[in-house]
């Protein structure tokens, strides 16, 4: 879901539709206790980040404001969480609203995703959700999108100030996460350029547990930075679907990896269509039959097949208050904002937590990564040599012995740098049996021998020239680091520099994870 504006929370409201912040009232003096300052004095380094990102936001012109939008994006972004979030943000006073779902209206979806109602079983959640919201709250503008997160232009995120996640898988975030990154840049003392960074308050549920957390790109944890907090999904031996099934869960796995392969071949599962999942479900319960096992409901095949986490509503209904609140924060400047994750369990009784993570400086997402200024000659591998012999003597036997005896007269110059073998010298990398890609494609694998074949011809070629001709840009470079004994696998992050393409500022990309 994206938002954009927000409805007038007073008389004299900003166009964000927001009561303005102290950054944005004009005083009739420039003296350095006005209110702007007081709060500043009051805010931790990430939060004075933020309030300086919304006084740089809501000093402009009205005129240029009003191109401007807050995204909010959903991989699964009107569902249960979904719901609410749209819900709370438009009742809070943003104005113009965006959200995006890929996903049909289930039935099931019907005891916690308010917005939806039988007659509505079938449709896009996007296009209902929508709807609904518009005609309960006054002024508010929202447009949906059935499609997925990943089908939308990066021009189409960059217009967004900043960014709030409802989603429900990893692979989602992971994919906003690089994105939102993508855009920040840093100075050449690896500090994050203000204008650049793009704050993201993501949210999610399972159960009768939560999260809410801020995420300013450069300055706090990135998803990245904190995927160790996710569990890894459970996956089950084959030989146990296959032969020794326990539980409900065994039975629907095994129709859903093994049974219809042998039935339907070649043909992929479709995990949203009704009747495949009517066929494992089918599946599931004869061998649940055959080994006396219980359990196996139409509901309980689709959480195991699609992986879908138990939802209450209460739950999200509290984790979207949470992330409203720190939105309105952010884009108003009105208050602290959390430090920066929090976590709410009401499993026995009710227990609210807050943690403040700690960036990975070296993520390869969010992180600077390590700066390198080449020349557009610079090829990946291979060094053409120009070398200029003095000879003495045409003739064929004389040649050869000129080049025996007169061996002070040869002379070589190096024509083209190597990039790859400035990677081993370099004192922050150490690299050895470096692969380099860009943008996921592979510009020279070491391993296995097939992509190495297939990479070597891009060794002769300018890096500049494999990289699309851009002035600047990041690479991702996998190899051994170290020295010695001491070497191990590891990748790394690069921003690439070319001299004398473009006039560079004290600026370098940072993303493109």
């Amino acid at each position: 879901m994206e938002v954009s504006k927000a409805r007038s929370a007073g008389a004299e409201s900003s166009d964000l539709g927001i009561a303005e912040s102290p950054a944005d009232q004009e005083t009739s003096t420039s003296s350095s206790s006005g209110p702007a300052t007081l709060l500043a004095r009051t805010l931790s380094p990430v939060q004075k980040l933020l309030f300086q990102l919304v006084e740089s936001k809501l000093s402009r012109p009205i005129t240029e404001r009003r191109h401007k939008r807050i995204c909010e994006s959903f991989g699964g972004g009107a569902g249960g969480l979904g719901c609410e979030l749209l819900k709370d943000l438009a009742l809070t006073g943003f104005k113009y609203l965006d959200v995006i779902d890929m996903d049909r209206i289930e039935v099931t979806n019907l005891n916690r995703q308010f917005l939806f109602r039988l007659e509505d079983v079938g449709k896009p959640k996007a296009e209902v959700a929508a709807k609904r919201v518009m005609e309960r709250v006054n002024g508010v503008n929202i447009t949906p999108h059935f499609c997925r997160i990943e089908d939308k232009s990066l021009d189409f995120y960059s217009d967004f100030s900043i960014i709030v996640l409802g989603l429900d898988s990893v692979e989602a975030r992971s994919y906003i996460n690089a994105v939102a990154c993508g855009f920040l840049e840093y100075d050449s003392e690896d500090n994050p350029r203000e204008e650049t960074v793009k704050p993201m308050v993501d949210g999610g549920t399972e159960g009768f547990k939560g999260h809410a957390r801020i995420i300013v790109p450069g300055t706090t944890p990135c998803f990245e930075c904190t995927i160790w907090l996710f569990p890894p999904q459970v996956k089950f031996p084959l030989c146990t679907l296959a032969e020794t099934p326990r539980t409900a869960a065994h039975c629907i796995e095994y129709a859903h990896l093994i049974k219809w392969n042998e039935v339907h071949g070649s043909r992929s599962f479709d995990p949203d269509s009704p009747e495949d999942m009517q066929w494992v479900y089918s599946e599931a319960v004869k061998r649940a039959e055959l080994f006396g096992i219980p359990g196996v409901t139409y509901s309980f095949t689709q959480g195991v097949v699609k992986n879908i986490i138990p939802a209450i509503a209460s739950t999200n209904a509290i984790i979207s208050a949470a992330c409203a609140l720190e939105t309105l924060k952010i884009v108003s400047g009105c208050s602290k904002t959390l430090s920066n994750y929090l976590t709410y369990n009401g499993v026995e009784g009710l227990h609210t937590k807050v943690t403040e993570f700690v960036r990975d400086k070296d993520c390869l997402v969010c992180g600077p990564g390590v700066l390198i200024e080449l020349e557009k000659s610079v090829t990946l591998k291979k060094v053409r040599l120009c070398f200029f012999l003095q000879l003495y003597s045409y003739n064929s036997y004389t040649f050869i012995a000129v080049i025996l005896t007169v061996a002070g007269h040869l002379r070589f110059t190096y024509a083209v740098q190597q990039f790859i073998d400035l990677l081993e010298d370099h004192p922050r990398l150490l690299l050895t049996r470096v692969s380099v890609t860009h943008r996921g494609k592979n510009l020279y694998m070491q391993a296995p021998p097939v992509l190495e074949e297939m990479t070597r011809s891009n060794l002769d070629l300018p890096l500049f020239e494999l990289m699309g001709g851009v002035a600047k840009d990041v690479i991702h470079v996998n190899g051994m680091a170290g020295k010695g004994d001491k070497k191990q696998s590891c990748l790394r992050k690069l921003r690439v520099v070319f001299r004398g393409v473009d006039v560079i500022a004290d600026i370098d990309m940072a993303g493109g994870a």
